[in-house]
């Protein structure tokens, strides 16, 4: 009898075993992929100087569509088969999604990562924005004032950006306003009947097309064809990381947000940030130091740790708090 019962305490502490390594391998995982695809984005378009940024996110939305498809047939993930109700379900997010993608790139190409990584902060301001009028939700006092640290933060930064570049910083601000909308957007999707792998395989799919067309009416496309590092191989390697990190970063992070909890999804996002932020004064080359920049960087750093923070003891305190019919009623996002 005792030695059953030994038996099974064993065997309870071997399955807790395999899954604290599966929860701390998801979350090494979805961190590591968070910072890699910043960083292999910076080095194909700065330091190997590739001339179009259109073309890295129509090599990043191919291999979306290939992934994910071949995902899909080795049963990987689920998604619905095409068809027009799919397409009719799936918009405007492709035309958010494009715009993300592509001016995400273009900014990443002509800022220094920790600029890019402050500016790109504005995002969460536009979504607090964003959720007032479409979800019909206001944030908190603290997270606010986080929000304006943060726009503080960026204001001084870039007061003394000695690299400052007007078209890069109106390519973030595009970025981060589609990068809002496509967020708040795709809340309302996929608290319906739509999934995350769906919605990114036939957001890729449908802007293919028109992309291919922008790219070469605009030159982009002889651009990439004349560069002259082709034959590189750390090129080639770096080209292809940075094609297929958008999949599979959603694929991390819907893993990590399976396997772990909140707290852990915050604490992996702060050290991502921190990483990207101070890793990247040294990747691509082009970030100027100056005292004024470096102080306002940080501010807006501290900021968005105590944003994570708050917003994650929110998300608790709600969880906790059993919801009336009235708060559902006034409170929850239209679905």
């Amino acid at each position: 009898m005792a030695g059953n019962v030994e038996s099974q305490q064993e065997k309870n502490l071997n399955e807790r075993y395999k899954l604290m390594m599966k929860q701390v391998g998801a979350s090494v995982f979805f961190g590591v992929i968070s910072i890699l695809i910043v960083m292999v984005n910076k080095t194909v378009l700065t330091t190997y100087h590739f001339p179009s940024f259109q073309v890295v996110g129509l090599g990043q939305i191919v291999a979306i569509i290939f992934v994910a498809q071949t995902a899909k047939m080795a049963g990987l993930v689920t998604f619905p088969d095409l068809s027009k109700d799919q397409v009719v379900k799936v918009f405007p997010l492709p035309i958010f999604y494009i715009l993300n993608l592509i001016f995400g790139l273009g900014s990443t190409q002509k800022l220094s990562i920790p600029m890019f990584t402050v500016l790109r902060r504005f995002t969460l301001i536009f979504v607090s924005l964003g959720q007032i009028y479409l979800l019909n939700k206001r944030e908190s006092f603290g997270v606010n004032v986080t929000l304006v640290l943060m726009i503080l933060g960026a204001f001084v930064a870039a007061l003394d950006d000695l690299a400052f570049d007007v078209i890069g910083y109106t390519y973030v601000i595009i970025n981060d306003v589609a990068s809002a909308a496509n967020n708040l957007y795709i809340k309302k999707k996929t608290s319906g009947d739509m999934g995350s792998y769906e919605i990114l395989f036939y957001n890729a799919l449908l802007v293919l097309v028109p992309a291919v067309i922008i790219a070469a009416l605009t030159g982009e496309l002889q651009k990439a064809y004349d560069y002259d590092q082709w034959t590189n191989p750390l090129f080639l390697i770096n080209f292809c990381l940075s094609a297929v990190m958008g999949f599979v970063l959603m694929y991390s992070q819907i893993l990590c947000t399976q396997l772990t909890s909140a707290l852990t999804m915050v604490v992996v996002g702060c050290i991502k940030n921190i990483v990207v932020t101070y890793v990247g004064m040294f990747v691509g080359g082009d970030y100027v130091y100056s005292l004024a920049n470096f102080i306002g960087i940080n501010i807006s750093v501290v900021a968005s740790l105590v944003y994570s923070v708050i917003k994650y003891r929110e998300s608790v305190s709600n969880r906790s708090k059993p919801a009336t019919s009235e708060e559902n009623t006034s409170t929850a996002p239209r679905k």
